[in-house]
């Protein structure tokens, strides 16, 4: 399996705190059948900041030292970038770090808004040939509100990735129930980790992908599978045509 969102590399956010929790990660992340790991640290999301050059020589030293463990995983060069207005000026800048160099950038909501100017944001780095990758919209409070904002993103070209553990009801059943809401609508096209340390945030992966084909069939399950490989590669992934989600009203009766 390819892992798309993780933060393994060490000390440089949230994640992973030291070179010795990153190989702990890793260890998992092979257990789980795991074979490549795309490191996503977080980029302007208020706390930390990790421009691309930073990323590429971090990413090369980990995987120096797990060769040197010899634990059989490869770690791929990513970022999850916050939103932010000047995004398209920070990729001609060189800041901006798509996934192992492709046209895929994650980008990261805040868990309670989406910013007014996405659209136009996500018109313009299409126009300069990147494909946003809207990272976990199942834990963004204004989405779960109004699914629309997904599917209008979506219908204009953008992907989504939601997390294993929102899959597996890690983050609760409300997040867990929208997530298949997600799956259902053809909203979200990869499934990954984002994967923090070992303990309260770690993979979950095999376990929403034995889910997900419990729920949906091996059909299913392969093509989450194969976009994860067609994007690390920046090839074309498989989309379904989106539904829109119908919201139930529910109205007191007197």
């Amino acid at each position: 399996m390819v892992d798309l969102h993780c933060h393994i590399l060490p000390g440089v956010d949230d994640g992973a705190r030291d070179l010795s929790e990153s190989i702990e990660m890793a260890k998992i992340a092979v257990q789980q059948g795991i074979h490549t790991i795309v490191a996503t640290p977080h980029h302007l999301n208020n706390r930390y900041e990790n421009p691309k050059q930073s990323i590429l020589a971090r990413v090369e030293e980990l995987n120096r030292v797990l060769l040197d463990e010899k634990i059989d995983i490869k770690i791929l060069p990513g970022q999850e970038v916050r939103i932010h207005g000047e995004l398209a000026e920070g990729y001609d800048l060189g800041k901006i770090l798509p996934v192992n160099h492709t046209q895929y950038v994650l980008v990261e909501f805040s868990s309670n808004h989406v910013p007014r100017y996405t659209e136009t944001l996500f018109y313009d780095l299409q126009n300069k040939g990147l494909i946003p990758v809207i990272v976990h919209p199942e834990r963004n409070q204004e989405i779960i509100e109004n699914p629309d904002i997904l599917y209008e993103l979506v219908q204009k070209g953008a992907l989504s990735q939601v997390t294993a553990s929102s899959i597996t009801g890690n983050f609760g059943k409300k997040i867990m129930k929208f997530t298949y809401q997600l799956i259902d609508a053809n909203l979200t096209h990869f499934i990954a980790s984002d994967a923090h340390n070992t303990r309260s945030r770690t993979f979950n992966l095999h376990e929403a992908y034995d889910l997900v084909q419990t729920k949906y069939g091996n059909e299913m399950v392969y093509l989450f599978e194969e976009n994860a490989a067609l994007l690390i590669e920046g090839d074309h992934v498989y989309k379904e045509v989106p539904e829109r989600i119908k919201k139930k009203r529910f109205f007191n009766i007197f």
